[in-house]
């Protein structure tokens, strides 16, 4: 029987996990931004080649780890089974994982500059590219080897040495930019390579320190995770694959959603794309609140799935599918009653010259306010199917959802209603709103109590 009690306990349980989760994700999103600001010390050119290769690296290295996240819940529901032989087991495949993947991708950064030739860039910005993408290339293997191991650490409920870690590589990449930038204390000026080796440095020392803290926390050190490390286990291999790489897929689909609308913005002007990326960087930091809860509530499901508790399993999955939407309600309120205070953090709304930039991004930001809610519910409901393991029909899910009716009723708005952008955005809305209903709908039925 469900009663108060349970639902809060719940909601503590829940909350213990995405708190520092979410600081976690706030600390990863701040050292994108401390890269933006400090290569915009550099020059124009060195920005607009700056973002050019961290969108590329990013891109390849958030796709990599939604097939590295299945360690998550995978963990978690050997944890909740008492399977400390299985929990290792997992780990020790996502680093086997974390290193194949490390070598096309390594290859590809390496040798990005035709791929952006080819994308119709500039060939002088890809030249000051690939300077970049040459150094931060060699972070990919500590980046996704720490995704696995932090998996490891979150699903045991211990998420706190995750976020101190993850803020002290917020420090280092910033100190890092400062030194290897500008020439600093016997060091060559390195421009925006340097931007590039500070992160890689960043994710070498975060993945060390983590290896270390599992070897010297009793109890993770009990799991030895590092022992038999050159054993290739096919079957639980095969199964990280089977349960990642249709979140993975499901990653692609909404990031190239945003990509897509982007360059769309782009083609409605210069005030149209620059409104687009006030509300768009917004909603994206926001955006890490549900992002952490999403974490818990895998985490939180797949512990009670192992336990075969299946209604502590469902209280679990609604309990973050709410807390997601509810913390969405506070940005949300911020975008709709106070959307000037949001944009005055980047442009100057008292400028005359930004007033058409200024009222289409706070437009822009009353449509965000609408799709924060049901972003967060829908980002939390596909945490708790992965918590099931349950991620290849959330995948199509999300394919019919963002492309199917986010992109084509965001288009047939923009273009046949003459909404222009707002009407991409409210695409947007549209297309989160059936995902996060449709997700949640499957999460209730596969939970539901089998009939007596």
């Amino acid at each position: 029987m469900l009663t108060r009690t349970k639902v809060t306990a719940e909601i503590k349980a829940c909350l213990y996990l995405a708190i520092p989760l979410a600081t976690a994700q706030l600390a990863q999103s701040a050292t994108g931004f401390i890269d933006t600001v400090m290569t915009g010390m550099l020059g124009s050119e060195a920005l607009a080649a700056g973002g050019l290769g961290a969108m590329l690296f990013t891109f390849l290295m958030v796709v990599s780890i939604g097939a590295i996240s299945a360690v998550s819940p995978l963990v978690a529901a050997a944890y909740g089974a008492g399977a400390s032989d299985r929990v290792a087991l997992v780990v020790r495949q996502g680093l086997w994982l974390a290193a194949l993947l490390t070598i096309p991708l390594t290859f590809i950064v390496l040798n990005g500059t035709p791929l952006l030739l080819a994308l119709g860039q500039n060939s002088d910005t890809v030249a000051l590219t690939q300077t970049y993408l040459n150094a931060i290339a060699w972070g990919y293997f500590p980046a996704l080897g720490f995704a696995t191991l932090r998996s490891f650490v979150a699903a045991l409920s211990q998420p706190r040495s995750v976020m101190v870690i993850m803020l002290i590589g917020t420090c280092l990449n910033l100190t890092g930019n400062y030194v290897l930038m500008f020439g600093k204390f016997g060091f060559p000026a390195l421009g925006l390579a340097g931007v590039g080796f500070a992160s890689a440095f960043s994710f070498w020392v975060m993945f060390s320190i983590l290896v270390i803290y599992i070897l010297r926390q009793p109890s993770l050190r009990q799991y030895q995770v590092f022992r038999h490390l050159h054993q290739f286990e096919r079957k639980t291999f095969r199964t990280l694959l089977t349960v990642g790489l249709p979140i993975s897929g499901m990653l692609a689909m909404e990031t190239g959603l945003f990509t897509i609308t982007t360059f769309l913005m782009g083609q409605l002007g210069t005030v149209t794309l620059a409104a687009h990326q006030i509300a768009l960087q917004s909603a994206a930091l926001s955006f890490n609140i549900p992002l952490g809860i999403s974490f818990a509530t895998t985490i939180r499901v797949g512990q009670l799935f192992g336990k075969q508790d299946l209604a502590g399993t469902r209280l679990a999955g609604f309990v973050g599918i709410w807390l997601g939407g509810i913390g969405m309600a506070v940005t949300a309120a911020l975008f709709w009653f106070a959307p000037s205070f949001v944009v005055d953090l980047y442009i100057d709304i008292n400028n005359p010259a930004n007033a058409a930039v200024v009222n289409l991004a706070e437009a822009l930001l009353g449509v965000a306010a609408i799709f924060q809610i049901v972003d967060g519910i829908q980002a939390n409901a596909a945490g708790a199917l992965r918590g099931l393991q349950d991620t290849q029909v959330p995948m199509l899910i999300a394919i019919a959802s963002y492309w199917g009716v986010g992109l084509c009723s965001g288009l047939i708005l923009s273009r046949q209603f003459g909404l222009d952008g707002v009407g991409l955005w409210w695409g947007l809305a549209l297309g989160l709103m059936v995902a996060s209903v449709v997700l949640t709908w499957r999460f209730h039925l596969l939970t539901q109590p089998k009939a007596a």
